[in-house]
């Protein structure tokens, strides 16, 4: 089974991948952890859709998904839930970093108890049906981001960042790079390079202390 800590993007912080690749890459706020302090979840992304009022899917991909993977999950729906404790319980025995879905779980007791990767728009009690065949793997768009299966999904409590597959080395590399220079920067260097590009970008603006700008 694959250890998901082994995962070389697990390291690397969501602040750092959206300062590299901008806003569209990253999720709206209403996909969050749905219980906390969680760790950082990162894999190559399995993807589901499910269409409104149903979950057969998601339920069938947690018995095809690989170990290691994050299970992405087009949905828009937030009457229904689309997972509980057990689907949970088995995707994690089953070595699946966590969940990343656009709607809603129940069973968030037993979710928080066994401490699996959640990140979704919330929970409610009654589940969805299961009648709806869809293809596995193919591209879905969750919170607002397309994600293509074996994109990299990163998600931690800043939120959820999808790098795509295809950049992935490029964005890791960048990544390293990024985190060791800040690493070796003091914090009194940081601050006189950020008072001097404040007050250079005041400047240009007109603005000057005591004043409005022009």
């Amino acid at each position: 089974m694959t250890d998901a800590s082994e995962f070389p993007f697990r390291s690397v912080p969501t602040t750092t991948l959206a300062d590299l690749l901008g806003r569209r890459q990253v999720m709206d706020i209403g996909i969050r952890p749905l219980w906390g302090p969680v760790g950082r979840v990162a894999g190559p992304a399995f993807t589901v859709r499910c269409p409104p009022g149903d979950n057969l899917m998601l339920h069938a991909a947690i018995h095809r998904a690989a170990a290691g993977s994050v299970v992405v999950v087009e949905s828009g729906d937030t009457d229904w839930a689309l997972a509980g404790g057990n689907v949970c319980a088995v995707a994690q025995r089953r070595g699946i970093a966590g969940f990343v879905l656009d709607g809603l779980i129940r069973d968030l007791g037993e979710v928080r108890e066994a401490r699996f990767p959640v990140f979704a728009r919330g929970v409610i009690p009654i589940p969805g049906a299961k009648a709806a065949a869809t293809p596995l793997n193919e591209p879905v768009t969750c919170g607002g981001v397309r994600v293509a299966a074996g994109d990299i999904v990163v998600a931690d409590e800043e939120g959820v960042v999808v790098v795509p597959a295809a950049d992935s080395d490029e964005i890791l590399a960048a990544a390293r790079t990024k985190l060791a220079k800040e690493a070796a920067e003091p914090l009194e260097a940081w601050e006189e390079a950020h008072r001097t590009r404040i007050a250079k970008i005041l400047a240009d603006r007109g603005f000057e202390d005591g004043t409005n700008p022009a």
